[in-house]
């Protein structure tokens, strides 16, 4: 059937075009609604302008059609293939397009506003300036798929395929990516207002300039994440990870930071930013070493804040390799335990005694002051020494007779 027997019987109330070998026609600008192709085939096909509104073409081939500026709202379109097909500025509004194959399809400026795309392939697809707005895209393919500038609002992208897919510029308003592995998937000036990214892995993922005012970011992997000159204002980052991650000129004003407290944000340049610096301050890391003695209770050998600041727990003379207290009635050689263990744990940390900067020692008896000096002096320059309280308490732990606690700058 060619192209003018198929529109004459469509003038004469003929809607059945079901399994028609209609390959490489010319429809261009014709009015083909309500019309049934279903299994038909249409490849190549120049429907450029074409209203097939309401039309039922499930299964039907559009294998490199020309359906620019097509009219297809409201379409039946069920496993229809639209591989490597033109569908530019075409409107598939409302359209039922579950299981449909769109690999390698031109979609610039295509309107998916409400359209069922359930398990739709969309792999390598052009999507620049989409309109996926409330679409159904529960477990689509959109690997590799070109999103730059689309419109994915409220979207929910929770069984999607996201595998190298570029959502730069993207709109994702309160779209939900709960759970999802987005490592490496570029974000840059995508807007993700009130997004619920809770959980998610975003691992060198780039979020620079994007806007994540509000959005839901706890318990999310920002390891290596770019972050420079996001909006981050009012965002939950409570547990995030964000280990290396970079918030160059971002603004964290009311955030919830990784430890739980709202982030007051420095005035820069009459905007309220925040660095680096101040941002990784936030981070909290546990250090641990079998060359000092294990834990004994609730606590750790040392604690690690910000990648900065180092938090050493008291140390007694206990020999980790015995797991005994050594020298029980000598308080220098007690002493000199205490700095080596002290050591071991600087050392794994990265650190050494010239970067502490805060320490605290607990004496048995205050007699033993002088001994305990004269060994401590051995480890810390006059000049440089760091700021220490030195108080006599009742009694120690396994009754040793000093233990020494410190704080370092990493």
């Amino acid at each position: 059937m060619n192209a003018e027997e198929l529109l004459e019987k469509y003038a004469a109330g003929e809607r059945d075009f079901d399994d028609e070998y209609l390959r490489i026609l010319n429809f261009k600008q014709s009015d083909l609604s309500e019309i049934s192709l279903r299994r038909a085939d249409l490849t190549g096909c120049n429907l450029s302008k074409v209203n097939l509104s309401e039309a039922d073409i499930d299964s039907a081939n559009f294998s490199r059609t020309f359906l620019i500026e097509a009219n297809l709202t409201q379409v039946e379109g069920s496993e229809v293939n639209f591989t490597l097909a033109e569908l530019n500025n075409a409107d598939l509004s409302k359209a039922d397009m579950n299981n449909a194959n769109f690999n390698n399809a031109n979609l610039i400026n295509t309107n998916f506003n409400s359209a069922k795309l359930c398990s739709a392939n969309l792999n390598n697809a052009n999507c620049y300036k989409a309109n996926f707005r409330s679409a159904k895209l529960n477990n689509a393919n959109l690997t590799q798929a070109n999103l730059t500038q689309a419109d994915l609002s409220r979207v929910d992208l929770t069984t999607a395929k996201l595998e190298n897919t570029n959502f730069q510029q993207a709109i994702l308003q309160a779209v939900n990516l709960i759970n999802r592995d987005l490592s490496g998937i570029n974000f840059a000036e995508a807007a993700l207002v009130t997004a619920n990214l809770r959980n998610a892995n975003l691992t060198k993922a780039c979020l620079q300039n994007a806007n994540l005012q509000e959005a839901d970011l706890q318990n999310v992997n920002l390891t290596k994440a770019n972050l420079n000159n996001a909006n981050l204002k009012k965002a939950d980052l409570t547990n995030a990870n964000i280990y290396g991650a970079t918030f160059e000129n971002a603004d964290l004003t009311g955030a919830i930071m990784p430890d739980g407290e709202i982030y007051q944000a420095q005035i820069n340049s009459h905007k309220s930013q925040a660095s680096y610096s101040q941002v990784v301050s936030m981070t909290r890391k546990v250090v641990k070493t079998d060359n000092a003695p294990a834990p004994v209770g609730p606590y750790n050998q040392a604690v690690m804040a910000s990648g900065q600041m180092l938090f050493v727990a008291g140390q007694i003379a206990i020999d980790p390799r015995a797991g005994n207290v050594v020298y029980t009635d000598d308080v220098t050689k007690q002493t000199e335990r205490v700095m080596t263990n002290l050591e071991a744990i600087l050392t794994e940390a990265g650190a050494k005694f010239e970067n502490v900067v805060k320490t605290t020692v607990f004496l048995k008896d205050m007699g033993d002051f002088a001994a305990v000096n004269a060994v401590y002096a051995k480890y810390f320059d006059e000049a440089t020494a760091p700021a220490r309280a030195c108080v006599e308490v009742s009694r120690l732990p396994k009754d040793v007779l000093v233990e020494i606690e410190c704080i370092a700058m990493v």
